[in-house]
Order: C-alpha cells, then structure tokens, then sequence
C-alpha cells in the first residue's frame, strides 16, 4: 500500500530553515516509527515550508521525505492555495493509494480534502472547541483555522480521533469517526536506565503560553518553596518573544532559577528531550484544554509520577496509571497540597506506568491498525 502522509515541518513553525532534518510533530514521528516496521506498505510524508530548506531523500527504507517550497502568498491570506497546488503535483508523482492529513491547523488536512485521492484526517488539535473556549480576533489565524477545521472534517472519508475527548467533539461533524491514540516514539517506550532513587525534579514540557500555564504553576512552586519543601521546578519548551505571556514568564522564572527552586531550561529539539525526563521525578501538566498531549504519554512512558488537569486527552491518557493524579482545572490549592505530600513523602516514582504504555502506545501496533482503517476506507469508496 502506497501511503501520503501530510505532515507539518516545525522547521517551519520555529523558522529553523538552516536545519537539514525535518522536525515533524510527536504524534507523526510515533507514527512512522510504526511504519517503518511494515514492510508492506510504502509511506511519503510532504511537509510545505516557505523558504528552500535542505532535506533527506529517506527517513526509513520505506519512508520518503518531499520538503515543498511554497512562497509566503500561497499559505494563510490565500487560503493555503499555494500549499493546495504544490501537494497535488507532488501527489500526481507519486500516486498513492490513499492520503493522509496530520492536523486542522494549517494546510494538512485542507490539502488531503482537495488532493483528488481517497483521504482521512488525523486530529491533533481541536481548533474549532479552542475558538470557543476563548473567541479570537475576526480574520486572525484562530478565527481562520476553526472555520477551516469545520469546512474540512465533513468532506473527508473520515477522521483519526486521539482521544475520547476528540472523537465527541468530532463526531457531528465527520462521515465516520475512529478512536486512534498517538503511538509513543520507541526511545520513550525503551526501559528507563534505572530504577533508583532521582532528585525531587518536577518537568514541565511545552510550549510557554497561556493555554499551558506555566506563569500559574510558578505560583504552585512560589507556594511550595514558602513552605520550607526541597524541589525543582524543571520548565523545557518553544518560547515566543513577542508574546507578553511568555516574556512575563522568563521573568518571573529568573529570581526563582537564583533561589534554586525553579528554572527554565530552554528548548531542545524532541530528539534531546529524553534526558530531561529521566533526571525529573514527576511531570506536572495543567493546561486549560488539550487533545491528546504527547508529553503526558513521554512521561508516563519513563515511569514519572504524574500531576494534571482533567480535561482533553489528559483524562484518557491518565485512566488506570498507577499514582497519576488528575485535579479540576482551576483546582490550583488541590494540585499545591498534593505535590506538597509527595515530596515529604520522599517523592516515590511510581511502578507499572512505563510497561502500560508500552502496552498501549506501541508504535507498530497501532500503524498496523492504520492500515487495516485505510482498506477498509478504500473498499468502501470503491463501492
């Protein structure tokens, strides 16, 4: 089976164009390390980016990697028609049986629905429930892409659903829906390097913004280190300068990072964050609302106690995981007294969360269910 997968390029996102290795969301990346176990099946991932970018013909045997330039006119403020077009050449090349769009934010999931072959969109974000949560500027890129995610899911043959969440919120408004969690990449899935007693660090992975409050969890570790507690608060992710939130946030972080009770690490690329996991002894994650948050399953994944909110994915991902902790979203004093009793409990890590999700979350496993859907979709288009 011939297989189109449209993916988004971070290198993009970041504006890393001197990056020769493309830097594809966890979820995608989980994916093809399925498929790259499956001999039968022959995958191309085309990423779009706005300037040339140097890039590996292959990134498996059975993997190819098409990075399409497409000038800055042809994305958002044209409706991506640039995107559109560029793909459908690509495609006519290649031929695939059926095509696959990663993600309603931006040209993916718009492209496979106009690329002229039998396609499925794969759900990262829910743009369309975030617009409501919180009502963006008329004509930004959150207006826009909410209305493009509701233009797009009813024209497609159907849509991958990374969680329970996801899935209610799609299902009225798609052909057919199908409940498919992101696979954990294979380094996360790996047995951790040891068992053994780690500093009390709590990670914080993600993106500095409101939605993941990371400016909120400072006053979690504000109040902790008034009471006398010995911790960490590790924070690792994508900061936007000029963003208030964010600059707000690399301020406030700096006293603490002096006082030695929370700092801000930077932000590697996905391929150097294991080894922020595996120095941490907890994960906290309390956003305002999330699909399906990879850096969950990452830490579960390497065996981390974990602290979130229960909202989105989170409540899936947490379901039946020893230790894990899941609090209401505002419940700031509930997640401030847990954490406090962790750590003068002497911050056990949990056991059995790591062999879970491998047996959840492995990567060949679930790209092998990828294709049994893509028959079946393709059957039923035939009829």
């Amino acid at each position: 089976m011939k297989i189109a997968l449209l993916a988004a390029d971070l290198r993009q996102n970041f504006r890393i164009y001197t990056d020769t290795t493309p830097r594809l969301p966890g979820g995608t990346a989980s994916l093809l390390d399925g498929f790259a176990r499956l001999p039968d099946v022959e995958v191309h991932v085309i990423s779009c980016l706005q300037r040339p970018v140097q890039s590996p013909e292959k990134l498996a045997d059975n993997i190819w990697f098409h990075g399409l330039y497409v000038p800055k006119f042809g994305w958002l403020r044209t409706g991506y028609q640039g995107c559109i077009r560029a793909i459908r050449r690509t495609l006519r090349g290649i031929g695939p049986d059926i095509v696959q769009g990663d993600g309603t934010e931006r040209e993916c999931a718009l492209s496979a629905v106009f690329s002229g072959y039998p396609n499925v969109v794969a759900m990262q974000g829910n743009m369309a429930e975030l617009a409501r949560l919180d009502p963006p500027r008329m004509g930004s890129y959150a207006w826009f892409t909410a209305r493009l995610e509701n233009f797009v899911l009813p024209r497609t043959l159907g849509v991958f659903c990374n969680s329970s969440y996801t899935e209610a919120l799609v299902r009225p408004r798609a052909r057919r829906t199908w409940l498919m969690p992101h696979p954990l990449r294979q380094a996360f899935l790996d047995p951790p390097p040891d068992a053994g007693p780690r500093p009390c660090i709590l990670l914080n992975v993600g993106a500095i913004s409101a939605r993941k409050r990371q400016l909120e969890l400072l006053d979690v570790a504000e109040a902790l280190h008034r009471q006398g507690l010995k911790f960490e608060f590790h924070f690792v992710g994508y900061t936007s300068p000029a963003v208030s939130y964010t600059t707000a946030f690399l301020k406030r972080v700096k006293p603490m990072a002096e006082a030695g009770y929370a700092r801000f690490l930077g932000t590697p690329a996905d391929s150097e964050l294991l080894p922020y996991y595996d120095a941490a002894a907890a994960m906290v994650h309390f956003p305002t609302e999330d699909a399906a948050p990879m850096v969950v399953l990452e830490g579960l994944g390497r065996g981390l106690k974990f602290f979130g909110a229960r909202v989105g994915g989170i409540v899936d991902m947490a379901r039946d995981m020893p230790g894990a902790e899941l609090f209401a979203r505002d419940d700031w004093a509930g997640l401030t007294a847990a954490i406090a009793r962790w750590i003068t409990q002497g911050h056990p890590r949990p056991t059995g969360t790591a062999a879970l999700i491998r047996e959840r979350y492995l990567p060949e496993a679930l790209a092998r269910r990828h294709v049994e859907i893509y028959r079946e979709v393709l059957e039923e288009s035939r009829r």
